[in-house]
């Protein structure tokens, strides 16, 4: 009986929660097309963030390996390498 009691509870109390968060939700988002152009840009602006980040760390660790590691002919001659090989495939 204990159990039945306490589960009931517990989903009385989820239901008041869910109910909570909807009311909020809906107050500041009064329209879906409002919530889904907010989700749109987010995912732009998160995506060329994503771009931008990642293209920093890549220079970043290029520019370390050709200053502090002495590679044979450096990384530009593996690039071009690697250019001429989908070129001639």
């Amino acid at each position: 009986m204990n159990k039945i009691v306490s589960k009931v509870k517990r989903d009385n109390e989820n239901g008041a929660r869910r109910g909570i968060l909807e009311d909020l939700f809906y107050d500041f988002n009064r329209s879906r097309a409002q919530v889904y152009k907010i989700n749109f840009l987010r995912g732009l602006f998160f995506g060329f963030g994503s771009v931008i980040g990642g293209t920093v760390v890549v220079a970043i660790i290029v520019w370390l390996l050709n200053r502090f590691v002495d590679l044979p002919g450096g990384v530009g001659n593996f690039v071009q390498y690697v250019v001429d090989i989908v070129k001639h495939r």
